[in-house]
């Protein structure tokens, strides 16, 4: 009982013998440690840890002799491929007055950073929507009376230069009512149904690539693990398209773009905690975004580009959104990421939400 709780928690536990031999970690553990507890069940914590902070093994030789439990914070985990920030936590567990085992609890400081950034996102984006409903009926509202009087107006007239300029009031009352509808952003139910994110990716290359100058590289590097999604394949296609083509046109259609998925667990999207997720990174060379604007590319009607309406990521957004999913960006000169992630449901999960 108490192994299945520990497998279904969060936070990274590990436990050591008293000779500081890894004996137990449960799956946050391997996560973290980016690795299986069948090949780090048996390591010595010098070995585990020789390439991280050094305060690692010193806190946990301390907790050792002084038998006492001990804290401490921002340590730097080295991992396979990069370092992470980590908060710990040692605890000894006592027989006979002697420390017999240490419980270790690794909390990765980025992962909160993320989440506290994925909550004012969803926030950010829930706020933005109700701003723009309120506007959008503001406007409609007058619009439609608009349009009506220039068609009753059109009937009346019989000069054909007059009717010109009714015509001209009808097709630009059309043109705004388009214009408030993506603003209001979806507007039907996704339609899920078993995807391959593959497929999806797939196909919006092949569409970006054709729409391209030439001038365009574009590269995918594939999980094939990944299993089928639940989700509306159109709508998928929609909200990757928007990314991809904001990409291209960041670059001014040439440079660089990879096509990046790799598989999660544990994740937390929003307030809810998913075993599976789908992460998928559409990355670009780019010049970059702004410093300024990272914090509002999602809102509708906000853009960097003199001829762009602002509102492909923020449809994007909201496509993933009815997904259960998010989409995050980090970016810098030469380096712009995009991320989605959308957690991998069964059928019967699927029916419930």
């Amino acid at each position: 009982m108490h192994k299945r709780i520990l497998e279904n928690i969060n936070t990274a536990i590990l436990l050591f013998d008293r000779n500081l031999t890894l004996i137990y970690l449960n799956s946050a553990g391997e996560i973290l440690l980016a690795d299986s507890s069948r090949h780090l069940v048996g390591l010595n914590a010098y070995e585990l840890f020789k390439s991280s902070d050094p305060a690692l093994l010193i806190n946990l030789q301390q907790c050792l002799t002084m038998a006492e439990p001990l804290v401490d914070r921002e340590l730097t985990l080295d991992r396979m491929s990069h370092s992470l920030t980590i908060n710990f936590s040692a605890t000894p567990l006592l027989k006979n007055d002697n420390v017999n085992e240490i419980v270790v609890e690794l909390q990765q400081v980025d992962n909160h950073l993320r989440i506290s950034k994925e909550q004012r996102l969803l926030s950010q984006q829930n706020t933005a929507r109700l701003l723009v409903r309120g506007l959008a009926h503001e406007i409609k509202n007058p619009l439609g009376g608009l349009r009506g009087a220039a068609q009753l107006l059109d009937l009346e007239l019989k000069d054909p230069e007059l009717k010109e300029y009714t015509q001209i009031i009808i097709a630009e009352s059309d043109r705004l009512q388009g214009l408030m509808d993506k603003m209001l952003g979806p507007n039907k139910l996704p339609n899920k149904k078993a995807i391959n994110i593959h497929e999806v990716l797939e196909r919006v290359r092949q569409l970006v690539q054709v729409e391209s100058s030439g001038n365009l590289t574009i590269k995918s590097d594939y999980d094939p693990s990944i299993p089928d999604l639940l989700a509306d394949k159109d709508q998928m296609i929609q909200a990757i398209l928007n990314i991809a083509k904001n990409a291209v046109q960041a670059m001014n259609g040439s440079g660089n773009i990879l096509i990046k998925t790799r598989i999660h667990r544990q994740v937390t999207i929003g307030r809810k905690r998913y075993k599976l997720a789908v992460r998928c990174d559409i990355i670009d060379n780019g010049p970059g975004i702004h410093a300024d604007m990272m914090n509002q590319i999602f809102y509708p009607m906000i853009t960097g580009r003199a001829d762009g309406t602002g509102l492909g990521l923020s449809i994007a957004q909201a496509l993933i959104n009815q997904h259960n999913g998010l989409i995050e960006c980090e970016s810098e000169p030469g380096n712009t990421v995009f991320s989605i992630y959308l957690p991998i449901n069964t059928l019967q999960e699927s029916g419930n939400d």
